[in-house]
């Protein structure tokens, strides 16, 4: 560096400072670690608020029913009697059973083929899931 001297450098590296101060957004009168005065608060989009969703309440488990109503099924077809009590006591937890009503002790073996004549459980009284409900039951074309 022939030419040159000590204080071209020197006022080089000053220029240089001040154009980073300046950058910066500093003045180049401002000693590291003053701050300027006070700049203009920055225009900022007001926060967005978003609603959350509503929650539902967490889906409560209906009751177990352990009881029903004895229907009156007398006159019913025999299929039609037991398809009844199995919908009304959830699918199959009552217990329903049948008799030849007229003492011939045939076997129930097509139940749509025979009607129901009486019933071991009143209509209107309460049945459970231990509840046995017999119907006796005639052939469709035999009187009761």
């Amino acid at each position: 560096m022939q030419g040159v001297t000590h204080r071209t450098l020197t006022a080089i590296g000053v220029a240089a400072v001040a154009f980073s101060i300046a950058a910066c957004g500093a003045s180049p009168g401002q000693q590291s670690g003053q701050s300027s005065a006070p700049a203009a608060p920055a225009a900022t989009a007001p926060p967005v608020v978003t609603a959350a969703p509503p929650t539902a309440a967490p889906p409560t488990a209906a009751p177990v029913q352990s009881s029903w109503i004895m229907p009156d099924l007398v006159g019913s077809n025999l299929q039609e009697a037991q398809d009844t009590i199995q919908r009304l006591t959830s699918f199959g937890i009552a217990v329903t059973t049948s008799h030849d009503a007229t003492g011939a002790a045939r076997q129930q073996v097509l139940d749509r083929n025979w009607k129901v004549c009486s019933q071991s459980v009143a209509p209107g009284e309460t049945i459970t899931t231990s509840t046995t409900i017999d119907f006796g039951a005639v052939k469709l074309e035999e009187a009761c």
